[in-house]
């Protein structure tokens, strides 16, 4: 929903509503709505007209936005679990650090440290850019998308769906395996840009 609909995006949606018909199944339209600051309600609108122009029908219409506090409720438990930290290595500094696979300063603050500063975090007590929420995955892997992938960033924005509930917002790479789940998708079809993101996609799964 940060964005109109394009040719490549028609193509994407012949083949996941084909392949759901070809199936017996059927198809949801999700908008990963992770970023206040890109989404627009224009956007949330034209889109599903467009999807429907097309001649496509989604058995539903949901958002990534709608599953916060689940996503949230995950977030904690993997702090609990040691599988998360609060780093606040700024963007360069984080950037230097996964090329050069070493970890984040931050990576082995205690559990209860980790829980107090998401949420500090959570309750718009930290600033914005300040620091970010961090999967303990593995920062040395030969995958960059399996370095410690950041979870959560904090954005004083309000949301065109769910409003300023919140001001921190998950990313697409916490948030989409972990709505698939819960929305049981059996077949999360993506484009070959994405293909080097399954390993952290079931690496999150596996964790929880």
């Amino acid at each position: 929903s940060n964005g109109y609909l394009h040719l490549g995006h028609a193509k994407a949606m012949n083949l996941d509503f084909g392949y759901a018909k070809h199936t017996e199944g059927y198809c949801i339209l999700r908008y990963d709505d992770t970023n206040p600051t890109a989404e627009k309600q224009e956007y949330i609108d034209s889109i599903v007209d467009t999807v429907r122009w097309l001649g496509h029908t989604p058995k539903m219409v949901t958002f990534s936005s709608d599953y916060f506090q689940e996503l949230f409720d995950f977030a904690v438990e993997l702090i609990k679990r040691g599988l998360a930290y609060v780093c606040h290595q700024t963007p360069d500094e984080m950037k230097k650090s996964r090329e050069d696979l070493t970890p984040s300063p931050y990576r082995n603050r205690s559990v209860e440290e980790n829980l107090k500063l998401f949420d500090d975090m959570k309750n718009g007590v930290i600033p914005e850019g300040q620091c970010t929420l961090r999967l303990k995955m593995d920062y040395a892997h030969a995958n960059p998308n399996m370095r410690d992938l950041v979870a959560y960033r904090i954005r004083f924005t309000p949301h065109p769906h769910v409003g300023d509930k919140w001001c921190i917002y998950p990313t697409y790479d916490y948030t989409h395996c972990l709505v698939d789940s819960l929305e049981n998708i059996t077949h999360s079809l993506c484009t070959l840009e994405f293909e080097n993101r399954r390993e952290s996609y079931f690496w999150l799964l596996d964790v929880l």
